[in-house]
């Protein structure tokens, strides 16, 4: 029988990697990499100290690794997918549009809006970040808006989208995991994300409104730029409609992405003069190069390919193998599970779930992991707390998947952080979104406003 690790053995274990990841990022300003990558390697020595063998490094090295294999595809998809939609002119195209249609007042809490509407309908915060992100960040920089809440703006509404849609991988593993009904989760889910919709969207048009005045003399030019060297037309929009006719036919991601990217590259063909094969695949391969001439267009859209997605996949790679071992190993587990069991009152519980949501992000870095480990860990505490399933997932979402685009080092935090060119301890502040969800949890939590409770029979049973 594995000899299991002790409580106080993991608590510290989990310390010495919160103050290495941290000094690491937070301190010396460091990329993520290398911290994950001395934290796994102290994993190592430890469970060598132990008399782990090395079989079980390499099974929980495996075993974390391949729980991300399809999502590595996916960003490196998605890598491809802004090559070419900047290249057949489907993001230059949703900037002009956006240029006419949305005015610098109402511009922040526009963006908040508009991906969150288009995030429902999706069911991916990462497309919404990729696509309808970029261009709308494009926007924001060009007007002078502070790009760190622009960015702050676009997460937050994808993330809202992400959350509410039955399409979200997400909030199907939150439903699953506690045992909820899809469509009942999501309607139980409306107690903490509406009044933290309607917050952020307050917050947005606020500081929104000090941005206003910023630089509106650049649009001009850029859009003068945008349209002379790039295929701005109506056209564009046939990708966009693909993404929703996808979505309502509940085609997987990577179909989705490999249909997109496929129509790109027809587009590119039949718009752009002098398009050939090597040149295409270049645009998959190493992204779009802007060479307009206009220094704030060429940085917005130098940008996309395989190649640039390098970074965040071989930090997805270290995270997850982090993950695996300290699974593998039950450190995590052995940390929640005491707690699990000394809770009494509803509130308690709902916070001790939120923060155990929060850690995994911080000491895993993986959103589906802090859905999951919490949910088995505490599920058998809510119905003992006479709390329903529809309880458990909302605050499984509110807690886990949520706060992974605020953990710099978290999957979901680099990808945006890589994807928009702002560092996640910039935008951090701005996820209102994100900030608000946790907080508003705990409140239901303690007050019972909103939480959900089994029947007196089902009590009793």
């Amino acid at each position: 029988m594995r000899e299991k690790v002790s409580f106080r053995e993991s608590i510290i274990i989990l310390l010495v990697m919160l103050i290495v990841l941290g000094t690491g990022v937070i301190g010396f300003g460091l990329s993520p990499q290398t911290p994950v990558l001395l934290v796994i390697g102290l994993i190592i020595v430890w469970a060598k100290i132990r008399r782990k063998s090395w079989d079980e490094i390499h099974d929980g090295i495996m075993d974390g690794v391949k729980n991300g294999i399809v999502p590595i595809f996916i960003f490196i998809l998605i890598g491809a997918l802004i090559g070419t939609w900047i290249a057949a002119g489907v993001i230059p195209s949703m900037m002009v549009a956006g240029f006419h249609l949305i005015s610098a007042q109402w511009f922040v809490p526009s963006v908040f809006l508009v991906c969150a509407l288009i995030g429902t309908s999706i069911g991916s915060a990462f497309t919404i970040v990729s696509t309808i992100g970029i261009a709308l960040f494009g926007m924001g920089t060009t007007m002078g808006v502070n790009p760190a809440l622009v960015a702050g703006a676009i997460i937050s509404g994808a993330i809202f989208g992400d959350k509410t849609s039955p399409l979200s991988d997400s909030t199907n593993l939150a439903a699953a995991i506690a045992g909820s009904d899809l469509f009942a989760h999501i309607k139980n889910l409306m107690w903490t994300t509406i009044p933290a919709f309607i917050i952020s969207f307050i917050l947005y048009w606020i500081l929104g409104l000090g941005e206003s005045g910023a630089k509106l003399t650049n649009i001009q030019p850029t859009l003068h730029t945008l349209t002379t060297n790039f295929a701005v037309s109506w056209w564009a929009i046939l990708p966009i409609i693909l993404l929703f006719v996808c979505a309502i036919m509940k085609i997987p991601a990577i179909a989705t992405l490999l249909l997109n990217i496929a129509v790109a590259i027809v587009m590119i063909f039949v718009q752009v003069p002098g398009t050939t094969i090597p040149k295409v695949a270049g645009f998959v391969e190493n992204g779009f190069v802007s060479k307009t001439g206009n220094a704030n267009v060429d940085a917005l859209l130098t940008r996309g390919g395989i190649t640039s997605m390098m970074g965040t996949i071989s930090l997805i790679f270290l995270t997850l193998s982090l993950g695996g071992l300290l699974m593998k190993f039950d450190i995590i587990q052995t940390a929640i599970e005491p707690l699990a069991k000394r809770l009494k009152s509803p509130g308690s519980v709902v916070t001790a779930t939120i923060l155990s949501g929060i850690g995994v992000n911080i000491f895993v870095g993986e959103q589906y992991l802090s859905v999951i480990l919490p949910g088995k860990a505490f599920k058998d505490t809510y119905r003992k707390r006479g709390l329903d399933n529809l309880a458990l997932s909302r605050v499984l979402e509110d807690g886990g998947t949520v706060i992974n685009y605020l953990i710099p080092w978290g999957v979901a935090g680099a990808f945006a952080a890589n994807t928009l060119g702002v560092s996640t301890l910039a935008f951090l502040p701005f996820c209102f979104f994100s900030l608000l969800s946790p907080v508003l949890s705990i409140i239901s939590g303690f007050t019972g406003i909103g939480l959900k409770r089994l029947s007196k029979f089902s009590v009793a049973k």
